[in-house]
């Protein structure tokens, strides 16, 4: 299987760099992995400072997995047990190819502690602290608030699928978050969309995406459901916020 073959390669590279822990959160983790659809979300904790010596190491170490089939798709996130405490630390990541810093959210650090697989050491639990309810629900409705609502103003946007998907899912996924107080599964937030009101041509076509054998999208089509989708999330956003602050 490619994602077991990445993986084994990847845990074997990290090796001499000691990792405490390596987990996985996301779809790998929650039972909604779709194999060369989903993202391989990561997050290692070494046992050490991050060093410039160690990033150009982490940065070596993806660049030689950059033949396998997904290696696109792998994400990580490193942290060390002196820095994984601190919800507001930006820790070095490897996504999109390259190495950046950012901070692992609550929502993360929940799925974690909920379901986050163990790939190698210590369990979530003893490295990272537990994330409050109040906490959860702040991120949650900052995210949607100050990152969704204002991207729905750069129509371009919303003629990818990745927008459009993320933007319908997460909101079904915040919006049972703050509702209910837990998290769920793309697949769940997809089977939540239609009674929040969603428009169901757009709901089908990700499920046909995710989950099925899509037909190319037309240039016609790509930009009605943009603009389904914009005009939706708008006015959804804006009462799920207004609920919660």
């Amino acid at each position: 299987m490619p994602t077991d073959a990445l993986l084994d390669r990847f845990l074997t590279g990290l090796t001499p760099l000691a990792p405490v822990a390596v987990w996985a959160h996301g779809s790998l983790a929650g039972g909604d992995y779709q194999e060369g659809r989903s993202d391989l979300d990561l997050i290692a904790v070494l046992d050490g400072p991050v060093t410039p010596r160690t990033t150009w190491r982490l940065g070596l170490l993806h660049a030689r997995l950059r033949a396998e089939p997904l290696a696109g798709q792998l994400h990580c996130t490193y942290l060390t047990p002196d820095t994984a405490a601190d919800p507001g630390r930006r820790h070095l990541t490897w996504a999109h190819r390259q190495l950046f810093k950012r901070t692992v959210t609550p929502v993360t650090r929940r799925e974690l502690h909920g379901f986050g697989r163990v790939l190698h050491g210590e369990p979530p639990g003893r490295l990272l602290p537990p994330v409050p309810d109040a906490e959860l629900a702040a991120y949650v409705v900052r995210d949607q608030r100050d990152f969704w609502r204002p991207a729905l103003r750069k129509a371009e946007l919303w003629r990818q699928d990745v927008w459009v998907d993320l933007g319908l899912l997460t909101h079904a996924r915040a919006t049972v978050t703050l509702r209910d107080g837990r998290l769920i599964t793309k697949r769940q937030a997809l089977a939540e969309l239609p009674g929040l009101g969603a428009p169901g041509e757009v709901v089908e076509d990700i499920a046909r995406r995710r989950y099925g054998t899509p037909a190319p999208p037309t240039g016609e089509w790509t930009a009605r459901r943009g603009e389904l989708t914009r005009d939706y999330l708008g006015p959804a956003i804006d009462t799920l916020v207004a609920s919660y602050t």
